[in-house]
């Protein structure tokens, strides 16, 4: 039996207990960053009253934490190919736990700062392992739906962060939230550590001596029967060839840069919109459980349109899906830019754009592991995520020195729902790697 015969019955068959155990893990993770990501919107309009912070320095404390996240990408997650997914996770796990913690005892702005960069980098880099890992434990059948899940996941914790932060803050300050946050991501070490099964793609790649007793014992919990040797590797497989040469191949480059533009115009957009609405919504007049409130809106809806996307992607392609989405996104974004200062309306277009914004997350997530073959797959995985998480830096800042120009609302809304049109354009033509 050689690898692929191995692939094809998980890809094939019915999922396991055991497969849907691991997938349920990567949601339970991804839960968790998505609450360490957005803690900064919460509480970022208390901590711009208590700090007298202006425009561009909530901008640039709002994007601190992408731009750890784009090195966490670009630079820790490609080890995940050369030493597991799971044991990258587990490290990503302890930054986010003691980077929350720090957070929570900042005193001042340049700490705050800091101590976001910090967590950022656990935040970009584990995304890309838990991906891979729910898209590898899959089948083919359920992987697009399993992989909304697992972003649905990341609306969930951004939710519950905003439920939570209302009550924390007013009862206990903003503090607490970093330190929940830093106790919900330690709590999650020891479930990964006995409990997170290896990426079956690295066991079948990997070189160690041990590799097929964990290989067998992975197969045990699958239900399979062992291997007497170690299986043979698919003669397609390139042999020598680096992860960096493979990605910038004739085959893939294309397929590549269109992904990775597709993902940097979305987070672009996208986390402009999560950071920047509850303090847009207090400089309408608002109070700051209202504003919190939009955001929660936002992310309730999402969780319905990453969930709807999934359900689609059995039907339809999710490419065309996601495509359509930003299409729509962009139009409310507009609305919502050029709207009267009436809160139902604005709650309702807030509803909206979380219902197709994180949507077409969804389904950028659940294309990515569609373009790179598995042996770069982390790799390619982070590579573009890491470009993302630059967008995601990128589209915050930018709003906040829009903002603290005295741009009309309407105008800046615009320019930061741009990149949704070219995101679009560019998921619309892409070709997966089995295509090409």
């Amino acid at each position: 039996m050689n690898t692929s015969e191995i692939k094809q019955i998980i890809y094939h068959n019915k999922m396991t207990n055991f497969q849907i155990f691991a997938v349920a893990v990567c949601v339970l993770i991804s839960l968790i960053d998505g609450f360490d990501v957005l803690t900064i919107a919460f509480v970022g309009p208390v901590i711009s009253a208590q700090w007298q912070l202006s425009a561009e320095q909530l901008g640039i404390l709002f994007s601190a934490g992408l731009a750890g996240m784009v090195v966490g990408a670009l630079i820790i997650s490609p080890f995940a190919d050369k030493f597991g997914r799971r044991f990258i996770i587990l490290c990503c796990l302890v930054i986010l736990t003691v980077g929350m913690f720090s957070a929570g005892f900042a005193n001042n702005h340049s700490q705050l700062v800091i101590a976001r960069i910090f967590t950022g980098l656990g935040m970009g880099a584990i995304l890309p392992g838990i991906n891979t890992v729910v898209a590898e434990y899959s089948s083919n059948r359920y992987r697009s739906l399993a992989i909304s899940i697992m972003a649905a996941g990341y609306t969930v914790g951004a939710l519950i962060g905003g439920m939570i932060a209302i009550y924390v803050i007013n009862y206990f300050g903003w503090q607490y939230v970093f330190f929940l946050g830093g106790l919900f991501s330690a709590l999650l070490i020891p479930v990964v550590f006995y409990q997170l099964p290896e990426s079956l793609d690295f066991i079948l790649t990997q070189k160690s001596h041990n590799r097929l007793a964990k290989l067998n014992q992975l197969l045990t919990k699958l239900g399979l029967t062992h291997c007497a040797d170690f299986p043979k590797l698919d003669q397609a497989a390139p042999k020598k060839a680096s992860n960096l040469s493979l990605l910038l191949s004739a085959k893939m480059l294309k397929a590549t840069i269109l992904l990775c533009i597709s993902n940097f115009m979305l987070m672009c957009s996208f986390y402009f919109l999560a950071n920047w609405t509850p303090k847009i919504l207090v400089s309408l007049g608002y109070s700051t459980d209202l504003s919190i409130s939009g955001s929660l809106i936002m992310n309730i809806f999402g969780i319905i349109g990453g969930l709807l996307l999934g359900w689609l992607s059995k039907k339809y392609s999710v490419q065309k899906v996601t495509s359509l989405m930003l299409i729509a996104a962009f139009i409310v974004v507009i609305t919502f830019g050029f709207s009267n200062n009436y809160l139902p309306l604005l709650f309702v277009l807030i509803a909206f754009i979380g219902f197709t914004i994180f949507g077409a997350m969804a389904g950028l997530y659940a294309t990515a592991p569609a373009i790179f073959p598995p042996q770069i797959r982390a790799t390619g995985t982070g590579l573009v995520l890491g470009l993302a998480r630059l967008g995601a830096t990128l589209g915050p800042y930018v709003a906040g020195l829009l903002i603290a120009a005295e741009l009309p609302r309407g105008h800046y809304f615009f320019i930061l729902a741009l990149p949704l049109l070219v995101a679009a354009a560019c998921v619309f033509i892409i070709k997966p790697y089995q295509q090409q």
